[in-house]
């Protein structure tokens, strides 16, 4: 699955063609329209579907794997499934319904996981996966039409679609690069190093991705439709965008503290003891977690911005960083890869964010004002846990030990932030007002 997965992930960035936050982000759209998108999403996700299957026997031929054949080609009707709902989710977002987006992820994930489950205890093997990875697009859409209740009609000519089409297309390209920068070692460890440590990588880098990943589609997709639909009030954008911002650093600093510390106990826990060679493959990887924290919620400013051009721009200055970087510890295997990569993305933390924010309403001072609290209350929570890790950690278990050390960090990292540092009335009325707000477009969507 990784094998295939690492290629035709590439194809996945193209699935909706950037017509979905082209959908979000622009001020005012008409059906006809939206129509018209719908039916060229379909179009890609076809293109896309024939493109995975005639790539499968390149595939099986790169990696002298004859069983990616057919894994392959099952995976590419999943861009089919993908297309059919893509306006559906554009809407949803658009009219801020992100309670139904939710309800939506959470059962077709419940459900894809549960038939993957079964076949597992079948004894199907890695097929578990591949009809996992089918389902859980095709549930997702058919649940979006269900509750959109939109049956999109026949396309329509001349409707004023030519510059969603170039802002989609850039924001698909953007993408692509963005991509390749972050997955192209996976194809370079399986070729050089081989599928088991390939898989030890992938582990370690798919579980140390859970907080950017879930971050990105939650936060991320509140705030880029909030900013969008405040692009032409700057003052509001700007408290909107500090909010979001954050609210996303005060969540995933304290994670970054956990994963450095915890490690071992976490691959343990997660993945079994036969895994224990991704523990420093995993540390290693930690400080990637921060700064995709800082960096990414820059892109939904710029995005929502209209400035797909300079989002672009950044996406070609970090792609050629950090494929060096990681091609460097290629030489020394899984941890100089994970090693190198790390200290690219640190270093292209400041002048990422100086181009991003430069000629915008956001500034420096605003952004480390934002950042400071945070991390200054999570350096004073670290203390203690390792204190008691150092001292004490040889005599717990691994699940005693994570269960400890976690609820310790947690709850002096929040009497710092929220009590000393004074952030309490500003959190709490930041995620009552994204809870309200989420509450009252679906009333209205209700017709409540």
């Amino acid at each position: 699955m990784a094998m295939v997965t690492v290629v035709t992930g590439v194809f996945s960035l193209l699935k909706d063609a950037g017509l979905s936050m082209a959908t979000v982000q622009r001020a005012s759209i008409t059906t006809e329209q939206i129509d018209t998108l719908f039916w060229i999403n379909m179009l890609v996700g076809a293109i896309l579907g024939l493109l995975s299957v005639a790539i499968a026997p390149v595939l099986v031929v790169f990696y002298n794997e004859p069983r990616l054949f057919w894994v392959t080609v099952a995976l590419a009707t999943g861009f089919i499934f993908n297309a059919a709902g893509v306006q559906h989710s554009a809407l949803l977002q658009r009219q801020m319904r992100f309670v139904a987006l939710a309800k939506i992820d959470v059962i077709s994930q419940l459900i894809s996981i549960a038939v993957g489950i079964g076949m597992v205890v079948g004894g199907c093997g890695y097929w578990a996966l591949v009809v996992m990875a089918i389902m859980l697009p095709a549930i997702s859409s058919v649940n979006m039409w269900l509750i959109t209740s939109w049956i999109p009609r026949l396309p329509h000519r001349e409707v004023g679609i030519r510059s969603m089409l170039r802002f989609g297309g850039i924001v698909t390209l953007n993408n692509i690069i963005v991509y390749i920068a972050y997955n192209f070692e996976k194809v370079l460890l399986g070729r050089f190093w081989g599928a088991d440590t390939l898989g030890i990588y992938g582990r370690a880098y798919q579980l140390i991705n859970i907080p950017t990943d879930n971050l990105n589609s939650a936060i991320g997709g509140v705030v880029f439709s909030a900013l969008s639909r405040l692009q032409d009030n700057p003052n509001r954008l700007k408290q909107y965008f500090l909010k979001g911002y954050s609210l996303v650093l005060a969540l995933t600093i304290p994670v970054t503290v956990v994963f450095i510390l915890y490690a071992e106990e976490i691959i343990l826990i997660v993945l079994g003891p036969q895994w224990k060679g991704a523990v420093l493959i995993f540390r290693l990887l930690t400080p990637t977690v921060l700064a995709f924290a800082l960096i990414n919620p820059l892109g939904w400013l710029l995005i929502s911005l209209g400035l797909v051009e300079r989002s672009l721009k950044i996406a070609l200055l970090i792609a050629p960083l950090v494929i060096m970087a990681y091609a460097i510890g290629l030489l020394y295997g899984p941890t100089g890869v994970a090693l190198g990569y790390s200290i690219m993305m640190v270093l292209l933390i400041v002048p990422v964010s100086a181009w991003s924010i430069h000629g915008t309403m956001i500034s420096a001072r605003d952004l480390l004002l934002v950042a400071s609290r945070p991390i200054i209350s999570v350096i004073v929570a670290a203390a203690p846990a390792f204190a008691l890790q150092f001292f004490y950690g040889q005599w717990l278990s691994p699940f005693m030990s994570l269960v400890i050390g976690v609820g310790l960090i947690f709850i002096v990292y929040i009497l710092m932030l929220l009590y000393v540092l004074g952030q309490k009335s500003f959190y709490l009325d930041l995620i009552r007002e994204l809870i309200q707000r989420s509450y009252l477009n679906e009333k209205v969507s209700d017709g409540g």
